[in-house]
């Protein structure tokens, strides 16, 4: 059986490119069936396309590129179980950002071994770290904002103008509920929630 090579692509969010990471594994010959790219958080690792990869693709003796080992995750715990599968299950991991990986030591394995497994501790170290730090910043933001009383999150639902004239009509029976919520413009669940906030105040 032949063994394979696949590439490895992944960003954080919908919004941002894999465009630099596919140039670069092109550039070593891959064809745009051996990418696989998720747009997803490395802050675990269940993302669809590298789960796909693991249970469905990759097998022994195959080859998978990835650009960085923060591509894998961000958490070092995560980064050493998955380099842990990847030796048990026989597969060579080459990471571009490390040229170690890249070298072939026929006979001298244990070398290789040696100076990855000392690069791969010090920069996945380095990946959990930059991980707590953006966690940390975004709490500090968070707290500022509430400080200054700023609103965080989907701006609030403002009830609509013509409530009042199309609830009248609405309680008056003139109107369905389905009829009420397309004047308002209202989904159900929001409708009902301003339906149920008015009924409280009325009864308090």
């Amino acid at each position: 059986m032949n063994n394979k090579t696949f590439y490895y692509a992944r960003v954080s969010s919908q919004s941002q490119h894999l465009d630099r990471q596919i140039e670069a594994f092109k550039k070593l010959g891959a064809d745009e069936r051996e990418i696989i790219c998720d747009k997803e958080s490395g802050k675990d690792l269940e993302r669809v396309g590298y789960q796909a990869l693991k249970n469905t693709m990759l097998r022994s003796g195959d080859t998978l590129y990835i650009q960085s080992i923060d591509r894998l995750s961000r958490r070092k715990s995560d980064i050493q179980r998955e380099l842990q599968w990847f030796k048990e299950h026989k597969i060579r991991l080459k990471i571009l950002d490390l040229p170690t990986t890249l070298v072939d030591f026929d006979g001298q394995e244990w070398i290789l071994e040696m100076v990855n497994n000392i690069l791969i501790e010090v920069i996945s170290s380095v990946a959990q770290q930059e991980r707590e730090s953006i966690r940390e910043r975004q709490a500090s933001g968070i707290l500022a904002a509430k400080k200054q009383g700023k609103h965080l999150g989907r701006p609030k639902l403002q009830k609509p103008e013509n409530w009042d004239i199309v609830i009248a009509d609405y309680k008056a029976k003139t109107i369905s509920a389905k009829s009420a919520m397309e004047l308002l413009g209202l989904k159900p669940t929001s409708f009902y929630r301003f339906l149920n906030k008015e009924k409280e105040r009325n009864q308090t």
